[in-house]
């Protein structure tokens, strides 16, 4: 009974209306968070995974050394790798194919090279007309690596505390 007239009074005082206006009150003179995309970005973190890169050691010598880790390890069985051996005995690959639309975006590619070859870098705009552009061979990773490299180094020495 007390109950019902608890009701009562607050239905007719109209509190819950009075705090729900309140309420929207508040959030309507509050500083907006929305960004003016593309003039305006929101931070971006170190462990953001976007668009793959193949990187290249200081010499220019690619740093992909074929072991196929990432390959093995792709759940999305993305890509693909052939490799053979150079005059010195070292293996580097002959084909480094990344199909995009099977792509994930897991990040188990990188965790799995050894030697940090292949990487998600912070490019977020990667859109593209056709599915065959999403296809991505060895030339366009290593210039994505070229491309991003200094961002994509300092990424990884923000992360490495943490792996």
């Amino acid at each position: 009974m007390f109950q019902r007239i608890t009701q009562a009074v607050k239905g007719a005082a109209l509190l819950d209306f009075a705090g729900a206006f309140g309420l929207a009150m508040k959030y309507m003179v509050a500083p907006k968070k929305t960004v003016i995309y593309p003039n305006e970005r929101n931070p971006q973190s170190p462990r953001f995974r976007g668009e793959h890169a193949l990187r290249r050691y200081p010499s220019g010598e690619e740093r992909c050394i074929a072991c196929k880790l990432c390959e093995a390890i792709c759940p999305a069985q993305a890509i693909t790798i052939e490799a053979e051996p150079r005059e010195d005995g070292s293996r580097r690959t002959t084909r480094y194919d990344i199909d995009m639309v099977k792509c994930i975006y897991c990040g188990l590619c990188q965790e799995a090279c050894p030697v940090d070859a292949i990487v998600e870098g912070p490019n977020t705009e990667f859109a593209t007309e056709t599915r065959e552009e999403l296809y991505y061979d060895k030339e366009r990773l290593l210039d994505n690596g070229d491309r991003w490299e200094r961002l994509i180094a300092k990424n990884l020495e923000l992360d490495a505390p943490y792996r």
